[in-house]
């Protein structure tokens, strides 16, 4: 019970050097692909699975938009198997860290702004003034809406960042109470035990809801800038 609640949120070691880069490039190696002309059921639900995502996010954009699309459907995929890998015991998990999110969500997030104010410049600073305003309110309106769009990137990060290590604490929280309370009362570690299978349910489901809503969000930005 001593073991510090946040050791599985250090970025790992090999030699003194950094795994993270390492961590990082393991799940692409887990997407299996086929070279034969008829794929097996594997290779057949996971390009479904591809189509349908893909399909769903795009389905608003415009022309201009879908050359996204591969970008979008490889970050939701790298996302949805880091964060499962994650769930694994003694593992690390890349996305429980701001810093990399951050590193996702700005690159996005800037892209799509710059494209917006590229190809719909009017449209870009009609955003920043809603229509009606009063005068008086102008100067105040415009501050607050650049803070909004200042701060998206970072909303992105930090809810990612937050979902994923609430998680990964209460798991860590009620797997110390079943281990702790096993020599204590059988039936007690019995419902514990129980909860934890079930928040583990809850928490795959949550590995994938938060690598389609992350990627959701930048696809909304993309439509609101093509």
């Amino acid at each position: 019970m001593n073991e510090n609640l946040f050791a599985s949120f250090i970025a790992p070691t090999i030699l003194g050097l950094p795994a993270a880069v390492l961590i990082i490039l393991f799940p692409p190696l887990l997407i299996p692909t086929s070279k034969y002309l008829v794929n097996n059921r594997l290779i057949t639900t996971q390009q479904w699975l591809i189509k349908l995502t893909s399909k769903q996010m795009m389905a608003m954009h415009n022309t201009k938009g879908r050359t996204w699309s591969l970008m979008l459907v490889s970050l939701i995929i790298f996302i949805a198997t880091t964060n499962l890998l994650g769930l694994l015991p003694h593992s690390f998990t890349p996305t429980t860290q701001l810093s990399m999110n951050l590193a996702m969500a700005i690159p996005l997030w800037a892209g799509a702004v710059i494209m917006g104010f590229r190809s719909k410049i009017k449209n870009a600073l009609a955003h920043f003034l809603p229509q009606g305003t009063p005068t008086p309110l102008i100067p105040m309106l415009v501050i607050i809406e650049t803070i909004s769009l200042l701060i998206q990137p970072m909303a992105l990060a930090v809810r990612l960042t937050a979902n994923i290590t609430a998680g990964h604490l209460l798991m860590h929280l009620i797997g110390s109470a079943t281990l702790a309370m096993s020599t204590i009362n059988l039936p007690s570690t019995l419902i514990i035990f129980t909860i934890l299978i079930l928040l583990t349910i809850l928490e795959i489901a949550v590995a994938l809801i938060q690598a389609y809503v992350f990627t959701l969000l930048v696809s909304l930005y993309l439509h609101d800038n093509t």
